[in-house]
């Protein structure tokens, strides 16, 4: 194909591409309703949600002002827990928030595509069955504009302290101090 002619039919589908612009507004609108309504009235406008996330049990959740939620998210509260998370938030594409005693994400917080925070493992019980042997729950903490990368494994009993940054793909089993930069698997810290 010319570039002409590709000029061309891109030129004349502006009309269709505007339309189909407003249609993306429209779903954004309708994904922030449904949120709302399965969290009983509590959004707050200013929060973009850009596709309605999957909720799991209780539905324990508290949202803060101005987040940006992604597609394919997944919370997830059992038990007590809750999942708290404060103004400002990013969470990107694909995490999941699964909770059985608490998850909090301080304001200014960034958790990068795929990313996962349990606070939660099976107990093990030896020759019994694992699915129904239930769960211990240990709170994760995460401190104000901490920057948690892609694909981060966090599991229970952990805090991440203020600017902390987590690096792709890292198992973060201990806690992570304030301003230190942690990368690996398990995560330990590589800076601070």
């Amino acid at each position: 194909m010319s570039q002409q002619l590709k000029k061309l039919l891109v030129k004349s589908l502006y009309p269709l591409a505007a339309i189909t612009n407003k249609l993306d507004a429209l779903h954004r609108l309708w994904a922030n309703a449904r949120l709302n309504s399965a969290l009983n009235g509590t959004v707050h406008p200013s929060v973009v949600v850009l596709n309605t996330p999957e909720l799991h049990g209780t539905k324990q959740i508290r949202l803060g002002q101005n987040l940006y939620l992604y597609r394919d998210l997944y919370f997830e509260t059992q038990d007590a827990g809750c999942i708290t998370i404060g103004n400002d938030v990013v969470l990107s594409r694909g995490v999941h928030l699964v909770a059985f005693a608490s998850i909090v994400l301080e304001d200014g917080v960034m958790i990068g595509e795929y990313s996962s925070l349990r606070d939660a493992n099976h107990r093990i019980v030896g020759e019994g069955s694992m699915r129904h042997s239930g769960h211990e729950g240990k709170p994760i903490h995460i401190g104000k504009n901490a920057w948690i990368g892609r694909g981060v494994t966090i599991l229970g009993g952990v805090t991440i302290g203020e600017n902390a940054v987590v690096g792709a793909n890292a198992v973060v089993t201990k806690n992570i101090p304030t301003g230190a930069v942690a990368a690996g698997v398990p995560a330990r810290v590589i800076k601070t």
